[in-house]
């Protein structure tokens, strides 16, 4: 840069006379070879016409030199008839026409190129030169071949071109043989080496010993001093050798300290909370050691709550006052403002409509900030699945008096899909599934879906829509119609079913997560023996015989969902309950009373460990005209889906006929692999199907365990699960769509 500027004084100085009265007429580029002379152009601030400025003469020569090209550039003047001729006159680095790389063992020739952008066409210069030995020092370094040595041969060729050869001698790999501390009086050695990444080599250790680490490693120590009490631990230096031969050496020196215990903590300036509210957070046992990282942590909760309240620009400063060997704190509280929400804004909604986006909000213009309602508004805004997991809020202040604009960021993920596939289960072998769906629709959140499902026993079609705000209001409405064959091979009959079914429902007002779902359905059954060779229960032969029968059915459902995340819940609950009654009033060939009821929790052990937990009962009996229920409303436990006890095969659990009554506990230990987009889990599943009370046994309960995986697919979900039977004392495999939770 000195260079740089003496070179614009000195063309300052010589110009000056000129460029009192010439301007440039023309503008000439001398030197170039393989840099185009209108690059060189684009970066000049001069045009024709322009006085020559003793400023940009010094600009042109900074600017030529950053194009990164050049080994030399300087400016000339001329004097013309017209004018003044202004010769740039540039030295270009040589371009790289061949590349060798020798002696490189422990990196491939490909890495290092990726490492160093070393390129045939790159531009040599003494900078890049020295980049490559320090990248390539770094990257051997890391390997733990600390005494690498990167040589050039750079030899010239015609056209302003070179061929370089790189020369790598490796030397031999360095191994960490012992850490040692010096000054560490109260903390043993082996302690601190426990808090560090950087090991000694063993039998099991490679000694390996990277700089960027090892700098992490010193903060850690430090960290784990002050836990202990130890505030005023400090490194005071650290020394890294490579001895003779193959073996380093680390040298620690430290400074203790004291150490300390939690003393009293006093607050000034508080106004919102009370001393007392402030100082509930910071709990210690007596003559607790004092630790930084739980301080820490409690003023970070006592920011928390002033956050919660609106007070976003609160300030905390905290004092330590040291007394004999307890540590006292002074916290000082500025609240300033409380900001007020003043306007909602979404960005990144290409598809959603704006005002489907606005029913998740759950805090609104004027109301004080509170940052679990916000949060809870990013959750509900993310559970309606139409937006990628990058979703965040974004606080912005707009005036003197706090008051704040939320900017919700989202980002549009495909939310309709055309799929296909071959899944397996137990009792049809491979089935295969066509669906296309569009969740929402016109950006409107109404879902619509065909979906056709085949296989050895199975053949049914579907057609699904629902407008979750019909008329812009808070009822949903949706209707369905369906033609369905089942084939029940174990009972040698198949069943027809065609109809259709209407839906209408609201949220609770009084009660949060909770709504009420009101819904007819209407079908027509076809009941046919498979081979008149074979029994068929009397139910079914009566059934087969009378050809067509009607089922009318109004079924009333109440559930409440708290689950902070649908696709991988790590807090909340569900709950729902269902009740169904066929036939009576409603007409129809058969009356039936049905209720489901189940109950799911969502716990958050530790990480990002979830543990979920589900019960379900079942209940259905006939009444009036009918004696018996329509075999396919029984229950049959087994397999996947609602009904599912992994471990046994579809539809194996409970009498032949189906059971009146079910029994399903499950518990699952979920483990996320990639976001909630891949999950493992550990399950144990339990259940048994009956027909009166007076037979259920706990301890005679179907069992089965195991583990499985999840994966969140363009497609949807798709699922495996591995399970052991304990009865059969076998194992088990479970494809399939959708969750079985």
């Amino acid at each position: 840069m000195k260079r740089i500027l003496l070179i614009a004084l000195l063309l300052a100085a010589i110009f000056a006379p000129a460029m009192a009265q010439e301007v440039i007429t023309e503008i000439e580029v001398r030197g170039n070879q393989n840099i185009d002379r209108d690059l060189i152009l684009s970066v000049v601030p001069f045009k024709l016409g322009d006085f020559l400025v003793p400023d940009q003469v010094g600009l042109t020569i900074k600017n030529l030199y950053q194009l990164g090209v050049f080994d030399d550039v300087a400016l000339d003047a001329e004097e013309r008839s017209h004018g003044i001729a202004l010769i740039i006159r540039v030295t270009e680095f040589p371009v790289v026409a061949d590349i060798s790389i020798k002696g490189n063992r422990k990196l491939k020739d490909d890495k290092i190129e990726e490492i160093t952008g070393l390129r045939v066409g790159s531009y040599w210069s003494p900078y890049f030169q020295a980049e490559i030995v320090r990248k390539v020092s770094e990257e051997y370094a890391g390997k733990g071949y600390h005494n690498a040595e990167i040589e050039f041969e750079v030899a010239e060729q015609p056209d302003l071109q070179v061929a370089v050869t790189l020369r790598v001698e490796e030397g031999e790999k360095i191994k960490l043989r012992q850490i040692r501390f010096h000054g560490n009086h109260q903390v043993s050695a082996r302690k601190l080496r426990g808090r560090m990444k950087t090991k000694q080599a063993s039998l099991l250790r490679s000694g390996k010993f990277e700089d960027e680490v090892f700098e992490q490693d010193l903060q850690a120590i430090i960290d784990y001093y002050n836990r202990e009490g130890f505030v005023d631990a400090r490194v005071i230096s650290h020394d890294v050798q490579v001895l003779e031969g193959r073996n380093m050496q680390i040298d620690i020196y430290l400074e203790e300290g004291e150490q300390y215990r939690f003393g009293e903590v006093r607050v000034l300036g508080n106004a919102r909370f009370t001393e007392e509210a402030i100082t509930e957070f910071f709990r210690f046992k007596d003559d607790e050691l004092f630790d930084m990282e739980k301080f820490n942590k409690q003023l970070y909760d006592v920011n928390s709550m002033y956050y919660e309240e609106g007070y976003i620009y609160a300030r905390f400063d905290h004092v330590l006052e040291k007394r004999g060997d307890h540590i006292d704190i002074l916290l000082t509280v500025e609240e300033n403002t409380r900001a007020r929400i003043h306007k909602i804004h979404f960005e990144g909604n290409r598809r959603t409509r704006e005002k489907i986006l606005r029913r998740q909000i759950i805090i609104h213009p004027g109301d004080y900030f509170r940052q679990s309602l916000v949060m809870k508004s990013q959750q509900n805004i993310y559970n309606l699945g139409f937006f990628e997991p990058d979703l965040y809020p974004d606080i912005q202040p707009i005036n003197a008096n706090g008051d704040v604009d939320l900017v919700i960021h989202v980002n549009d993920k495909t939310s309709g899909s055309a799929n296909g596939g071959i899944g397996y289960n137990t009792q049809d072998s491979f089935v295969g599934q066509f669906s296309i769906s569009q969740n929402n629709l016109f950006g409107s959140a109404m879902r619509a879906g065909l979906s056709w499902e085949f296989g050895g026993s199975t053949n049914n079609f579907e057609f699904d829509f629902n407008n979750p705000y019909f008329l812009d209001s808070n009822i949903s409405s949706g209707f369905s119609v369906f033609h369905t064959k089942k084939e029940w091979d174990s009972y040698n009959y198949q069943v027809l079913s065609t109809g259709g079914s209407v839906r209408a429902g609201r949220s609770v007002h009084f009660l949060n997560y909770a709504k009420f779902i009101l819904g007819y359905s209407y079908s027509a059954k076809k009941y046919e023996i498979q081979n008149s060779n074979d029994d068929a229960s009397d139910y079914i032969t009566e059934l087969d015989g009378l050809k067509w029968q009607h089922n009318s059915s109004a079924y009333l459902t109440f559930s409440r969902d708290s689950r902070d995340n649908v696709f991988y819940p790590t807090a909340g609950s569900q709950f729902t309950i269902y009740q169904e009654i066929a036939g009576g009033i409603l007409g129809g060939d058969f009356d039936y009373y049905k209720v489901i009821g189940e109950m799911r929790w969502f716990i958050k052990t530790f990480w990002k460990l979830v543990l979920r937990t589900k019960v379900r009962y079942s209940y259905v009996t006939a009444y009036g005209r009918s004696d018996l229920v329509p075999p396919e409303e029984r229950f049959y436990l087994g397999g996947t889906g609602v009904e599912g006890v992994r471990g046994y095969p579809d539809h194996s659990i409970g009498p032949d006929d189906g059971g009146h009554r079910a029994v399903i506990m499950s518990s699952e230990y979920a483990f996320p692999i990639a976001g909630d987009q891949i999950i493992g889990l550990l399950f144990f599943d339990t259940g048994d199907s009956y027909d009166d009370l007076t037979e259920f046994n706990f301890w005679k309960m179907k069992k089965g365990a195991g583990l499985g995986l999840r994966v969140r697919s363009p497609f949807g979900l798709i699922g495996f699960d591995y399970a052991h039977n304990f009865d059969a004392n076998q194992w088990e495999p479970h494809f399939q769509f959708g969750t079985t939770f």
